[in-house]
């Protein structure tokens, strides 16, 4: 018998039956496992943007007083408009 050619064992159908049973079962826990991670990061983002949303960022007002000799107040709001006005102090 030549040692290049080694038969495979004859393997029960039982036995192949039973291990195709097995992964089945675990893919099908894969498959309920990402469903649910999917689910939960989906929730997560939805959360964090209504948590977000609930806060008025551009409505706050300031006044701001400058130490200048010009008057000038210019002030870059939230949102990136320049608020041209005068110093409040003078």
């Amino acid at each position: 018998m030549d040692d290049n050619n080694v038969k495979m064992a004859n393997i029960p159908y039982i036995a192949h039956e039973g291990t195709v049973t097995h992964l089945v079962s675990i893919i099908k826990g894969l498959i309920i496992a990402l469903c649910v991670v999917v689910f939960l990061m989906v929730a997560s983002n939805l959360a964090w943007l209504y948590v977000y949303n609930q806060y008025d960022y551009s409505g706050n007002e300031e006044t701001v007083t400058v130490d200048s000799d010009s008057g000038n107040a210019n002030y870059i709001g939230n949102d990136g408009d320049i608020t041209n006005g005068t110093d409040n102090g003078n």
